[in-house]
């Protein structure tokens, strides 16, 4: 009876599996509460008012402005103030009237043209077998029939934006074959 009894007694003494199961419970809920108490953020910090009344004056005027009026504001008080436009750098597009204010005196002077379409206008009769192979082996993909039919049907273009160096390269090729070609 006495080992019965103990045996009893230890049981009652060990912690159970339902014992074990409230305490860890007991313990996710605790980690839980401090978890979201740390992951919920805290109100911001409110502005102390100022003690001067015009100052909270203008505040209260300038939150109730539209942004096309907080945008003429700003303006106004660049201007008056004498506040010049401070370049950031990612305020990158503001540089760009300064450059176009410099450009001025450079758009006098027309710009040279770098970028050319090589157009075939014509060609001798004789040079057409010719002028027929260059352009099967200046345009890829294009068969025989299909140079002879591009040919056949001048005027065209034959390349378009080339650098300045090889359209004048390619104009002085056709030449060389008898035909006539325009750089536009």
């Amino acid at each position: 009876m006495a080992s019965r009894c103990s045996g009893v007694f230890r049981a009652l003494s060990r912690p159970t599996a339902f014992t074990r199961c409230s305490r860890i419970a007991t313990t996710s809920r605790c980690l839980a509460t401090t978890t979201e108490a740390v992951k919920s953020t805290p109100p911001p910090p409110s502005v102390a008012p100022t003690t001067d009344a015009t100052i909270s004056r203008i505040v209260d005027d300038i939150s109730g402005l539209t942004l096309l009026q907080a945008s003429d504001l700003v303006a106004q008080l660049k201007s008056r103030l004498n506040i010049q436009e401070i370049a950031m750098p990612a305020a990158a597009p503001a540089a760009a009237p300064v450059a176009a204010a410099s450009d001025e005196p450079a758009a006098e002077k027309p710009k040279e043209k770098t970028v050319f379409n090589v157009k075939l206008e014509s060609f001798d009769a004789g040079a057409k077998p010719k002028i027929i192979r260059e352009v099967k082996a200046l345009v890829p993909n294009l068969t025989l029939i299909d140079a002879k039919k591009f040919v056949e049907s001048l005027p065209k273009v034959l390349k378009e934006n080339l650098p300045k160096e090889d359209a004048e390269k390619l104009q002085k090729t056709f030449e060389a074959l008898g035909a006539v070609v325009k750089l536009d």
